[in-house]
């Protein structure tokens, strides 16, 4: 991996001047003074307070101010849930194949960027290595670094492989699902399957036994296919238009199929490469903001640039923040961080704040069986929290209640 140190360290001061990162060890949020946020445009599930207030005490939100809190005027901003990011493999510079330290580079990576919920996911690779993978994942998911764990292959299409090795595919046998569950030691979060392949149906049915969501995606199949899978129990379009057929007049394949069902969350890559503006109005009009997750599917190089970098076995060239692979040219992944989908959705999509926030808060915090406690400012959820300004950029970053990045408050 082609990684410049340089360009590592200059990615983590990324948020705006106004904002710096707080310290890699800040104190425990429970012996921190209770804190009022005051005065900006707080978006909450029934909509947008203009003037309100966030309540934090300790590591949670609360509803009334304890006498000793500190008012802090954020006027002229925004204050959002903490993005939830269903679909990550990696970001400053690491994987999530990596060494621990390395795991923890790429969560605090996408941390500096507002996610403070994240699943990591792996790429097709030995059976072996997968299972090892996901129990350094699972140690971490116990530690509460992540959310748990996406496996993304090897149970998947040669013909809709995208950036997963060809060789280390495999059909989605039943016997080696549960050998990655339980690898995961009740952490696995979701498989993508491409679930035409011998085994598939079954294979979703096991994961919905397991609580884990069966997800659609690396796929050749029909609309029929799709829709018995989808009654087996799927829940999830993996990367929805990406990696899959195309939309048929007489054969429309998954996507009509993955829009159309009330069933399904459909998860889009808003980085102005994957999806063209109008395959995202399409999702959002047929699935409507609550049936939408925006993901990274971020590889090593989000948070960091251009170069050449490695995704599992296969390398990869990053150029102008497109990652393709080496060998073929396939789309590799992405660069991009949840604060720049959150912009684009904003500003270039036309969507509205308010939609914005479900798609990258709610709706996958939600899926993860987590609302209770994340994906929207409530008062007894953690106090994950994200401060923009007036044109949509980061300027704090909180996650139970520690800055991960911290304002320059007055």
């Amino acid at each position: 991996m082609a990684a410049d140190p340089g360009a590592r360290d200059a990615s983590t001061r990324g948020s705006a001047a106004w904002a710096r990162p707080a310290t890699p060890h800040p104190q425990p949020a429970a012996a921190a003074t209770p804190l009022v946020l005051s005065g900006a445009n707080v978006v909450l599930p029934t909509g947008t307070v203009e003037e309100g207030r966030v309540i934090v005490d300790g590591t949670r939100i609360t509803g009334t101010a304890p006498e000793n809190a500190r008012v802090v005027d954020v006027r002229n901003h925004w204050l959002v849930p903490g993005f939830v990011d269903i679909h990550n493999h990696g970001g400053g510079g690491a994987s999530f194949a990596g060494t621990p330290e390395q795991i923890l580079t790429a969560i605090r990576t996408h941390r500096l960027h507002g996610t403070t919920t994240l699943v990591a996911s792996t790429v097709t690779d030995e059976m072996d290595l997968l299972v090892r993978q996901a129990g350094l994942l699972s140690e971490l998911a116990e530690q509460g670094e992540i959310a748990g764990i996406h496996f993304e292959g090897p149970f998947i299409a040669p013909c809709r492989k995208g950036a997963h090795s060809e060789a280390l595919l495999r059909d989605p046998d039943p016997a080696e699902v549960r050998k990655l569950i339980d690898a995961a030691r009740g952490k696995a979060k979701m498989v993508t399957l491409a679930t035409e392949l011998p085994g598939g149906v079954d294979s979703v049915r096991l994961l919905a036994e397991h609580g884990v969501i069966a997800a659609i995606g690396h796929t050749d199949a029909s609309y029929e296919q799709t829709v018995e899978a989808i009654d087996a129990g799927a829940t999830v379009a993996t990367h929805l238009f990406n990696a899959m057929p195309g939309l048929g007049h007489r054969a429309p394949g998954p996507i009509a199929a993955l829009l159309e069902d009330e069933r399904v969350t459909v998860e889009l890559i808003n980085d102005g490469t994957h999806l063209h503006p109008a395959a995202l109005e399409l999702a959002f009009r047929h699935a409507g903001a609550d049936r939408v997750a925006f993901i990274t599917d971020a590889m090593d190089a989000a948070g960091i640039g251009d170069g050449r970098y490695m995704l599992g076995p296969l390398e990869v060239e990053v150029s102008e923040g497109v990652a393709r692979l080496v060998e073929g040219g396939s789309i590799a992944g992405s660069t991009l961080t949840l604060d720049r989908a959150f912009k684009r959705a904003v500003t270039v999509d036309g969507l509205s704040v308010e939609d914005t926030v479900t798609a990258l808060s709610a709706n996958p915090a939600r899926l993860l069986g987590l609302s209770d406690r994340v994906g929207s400012l409530e008062p007894g959820k953690d106090a994950d929290l994200v401060l923009l300004d007036a044109d949509f950029g980061i300027k704090g970053v909180m996650r139970r209640g520690e800055w991960v990045v911290a304002p320059r408050l007055a």
